[in-house]
């Protein structure tokens, strides 16, 4: 009976070895495939393309209060596509799965307010660079908070999956060691975030710029908001792709350029972000 059992047990183990195996094998063609197919052709054929957002993610991209999906990014999207003659399918997507969604095929792209970062040129290529902005820390004039040693032992709050989150855990020193736990509290969207902060639950925020910029524009008392400029280096959004896609982002950069010749781009800045945008920093701007 033992010798039964044990041998019971080890055709189970082979099994799991042998199912472990095949999962990885498709897991690694999957990789394989989002890195080396050229998916143009299909793009071009349908005539469509679908863009992966965060529909929270104000300005960039989100439901207004008639359920339409508007913001920076879907102008400028719409714009781009316009000149190829291919029509742009906005789909909502959960953040924290972006580079996922992306290499599985369910969205063509990302393009939504995404920061070119370390990790995610490992799984994924970008666009020339169109937005330019630093990380801000948000807080509450009452919280007394001024500069970065003041977030010594205080509480932090981010988006998760954001860039936001990502610059905060490569770059320790400046941030996370001081904060509480030395840990910070994740949030699905910044509006839970900016709620969290309003009530108390966290004494402050770690924000880019631009949305730091609109968020704090639309509360009912902007006043009773403060923010500063942190010491983490100056953060770009592009176009994610996969790796594979060559000539979708080729196309993509092509049209970045004729919108910011034409001053299409700069309008779309200036509706969105206002006039003192700088776009003069923008890479793409001056190559």
């Amino acid at each position: 009976m033992k010798r039964f059992l044990k041998i019971l047990v080890r055709i189970a183990i082979l099994l799991l070895l042998v199912c472990t195996a095949i999962g990885a094998t498709g897991c690694e063609s999957e990789v394989k495939r989002a890195n080396t197919q050229n998916t143009w052709s299909r793009i071009k054929q349908r005539k469509k393309v679908v863009i992966g957002i965060d529909e929270t993610f104000v300005p960039f991209g989100y439901q207004n209060k008639k359920g339409k999906i508007v913001g920076y990014d879907v102008d400028l999207a719409n714009a781009a596509f316009k000149t190829m003659g291919i029509k742009p399918d906005f789909q909502p997507i959960d953040w924290n799965m972006n580079t996922t969604e992306l290499r599985n095929k369910t969205i063509d792209v990302i393009w939504n307010g995404f920061s070119i970062t370390p990790q995610r040129k490992r799984v994924c290529a970008f666009s020339k660079p169109y937005v330019y902005g630093g990380y801000n820390i948000v807080t509450l004039r009452k919280n007394h908070i001024n500069n970065i040693k003041d977030m010594n032992g205080k509480s932090l709050g981010v988006q998760g999956g954001s860039s936001d989150q990502q610059t905060l855990d490569q770059q320790p020193k400046i941030l996370k060691d001081r904060i509480k736990n030395r840990k910070p509290i994740l949030y699905g969207t910044y509006n839970d975030a900016l709620s969290d902060l309003k009530s108390g639950r966290v004494d402050a925020l770690l924000i880019d710029s631009a949305n730091a910029n609109y968020y704090i524009s639309h509360e009912s008392d902007p006043a009773e908001f403060k923010q500063f400029n942190s010491p983490f280096p100056a953060q770009y959004d592009a176009v994610g792709f996969r790796k594979g896609d060559v000539t979708l982002r080729k196309k993509v950069n092509q049209a970045l350029i004729k919108l910011s010749k034409s001053g299409k781009l700069a309008k779309i800045n200036k509706k969105w972000f206002g006039p003192k945008y700088n776009t003069n920093k923008l890479p793409l701007l001056i190559k």
